[in-house]
């Protein structure tokens, strides 16, 4: 497994505890993999979601790091959103 993804649902379950977030959504990492994220977390895995958020290992980084705001990313083509517009939104205001 890629050490981006595991460091990466580390900080992502950080983020998510306490948070108000339902439904699936699923990150596709260009030649990485991918993580689910739902009512149990973020985990290692490809199942489908209600949305899938796609960008290179370095946006993604970015938007966890914080460096990256996920609404820009989209508008500059940096992230791809398939499914639930709402659901990306939702996410997105969790990792801010």
């Amino acid at each position: 497994m890629s050490d981006t993804l595991n460091e990466a649902v580390a900080v992502l379950n950080q983020k998510l505890a306490g948070a108000d977030f339902s439904g699936t959504a699923k990150f596709d990492v260009a030649g990485e993999g991918a993580i689910i994220i739902d009512a149990d977390g973020a985990r290692i895995a490809d199942d489908d979601a209600d949305v899938t958020l796609s960008a290179d290992a370095d946006t993604f980084r970015s938007i966890l790091e914080g460096d990256t705001n996920p609404t820009s990313a989209f508008m500059t083509g940096k992230l791809s959103v398939d499914g639930d517009m709402g659901k990306a939104m939702q996410l997105a205001s969790v990792l801010a």
